[in-house]
């Protein structure tokens, strides 16, 4: 069986961010044919197409990340009705220069995780147009609204809720199916 590379990017840069705390436990039960790694985002300088001409090391060494992918799990947050702009500024700079979009053609799946009740559902759904323009294949179902992430993991930052934790094992069974149906 192949094993897949695939890039966790979250929106969230916090230190004790509960889409942070996520990817960790979503890396800790992907399935065998998966292979998670959390990229690094924060020290991405703002896209800016000025720059291109000698793009700066950062943007060069993260489209280098995202060719080398096999496909995407993106975990966010939602900051007013949409994604964090960090997270905006990744994919902006992973679909640069025109033409040699890093995005293009890969499988993805999209977590978003809140403390409210809304459980993320604009930036999901905001998310989701932004791939779609980067013609990233991105999974419809299961949908994965995670909300309530104060009572969601213990002081270490464990997921200690085992229905949270169900469905997220149920939720990367799909996306491995998804992955290798859709992984070139």
């Amino acid at each position: 069986m192949k094993k897949y590379k695939i890039a966790v990017i979250v929106g969230s840069l916090r230190k004790e961010s509960f889409n942070l705390k996520t990817a960790k436990a979503l890396v800790a039960m992907a399935p065998d044919s998966l292979s998670l790694e959390i990229l690094n985002i924060a020290n991405l300088p703002m896209f800016n197409e000025d720059l291109e001409a000698t793009p700066p090391n950062e943007w060069v060494e993260f489209r280098k990340q995202i060719v080398a992918a096999d496909g995407f799990l993106f975990l966010t947050p939602e900051y007013n009705r949409s994604v964090p702009g960090v997270l905006k500024n990744a994919i902006d700079v992973g679909s640069r220069p025109y033409g040699q979009n890093s995005w293009s053609g890969k499988p993805a799946a999209i977590v978003s995780v809140s403390i409210s009740n809304i459980s993320g559902f604009g930036a999901n759904h905001h998310l989701r147009q932004s791939l779609v323009f980067v013609n990233v294949l991105t999974m419809a179902q299961p949908e994965a609204y995670i909300g309530g992430a104060t009572a969601l993991f213990d002081d270490n930052g464990n997921l200690t809720n085992d229905s949270t934790n169900d469905f997220l094992k149920s939720f990367m069974g799909a996306f491995e199916k998804w992955v290798n149906t859709n992984a070139q």
